[in-house]
């Protein structure tokens, strides 16, 4: 599959409806290599920021950590 499409003065550039279904994700990574550009779906935020982080755990577990923390120090 081929498109065109342009790039804003902003930056921007609409993703036309065939790719993002393909893509199955409304995040995705850039990657260069050599003269070409690709574009690649990120399953997950955490994915995308894999090389930070020594672990694996969950958003749900860092929100209810950060939370209690903020209770904690405002009472």
């Amino acid at each position: 599959m081929k498109t065109i499409a342009k790039i804003t003065r902003k930056g921007q550039v609409a993703i036309p409806k065939k790719i993002r279904e393909l893509l199955g994700s409304d995040i995705i990574e850039f990657k260069v290599h050599r003269n070409d550009i690709i574009i690649k779906p990120v399953k997950s935020i955490g994915g995308s920021l894999h090389k930070y982080s020594k672990r694996y755990v969950p958003f749900e577990d860092i929100r209810d950590t950060v939370w209690n923390e903020v209770v904690r120090k405002n009472k």
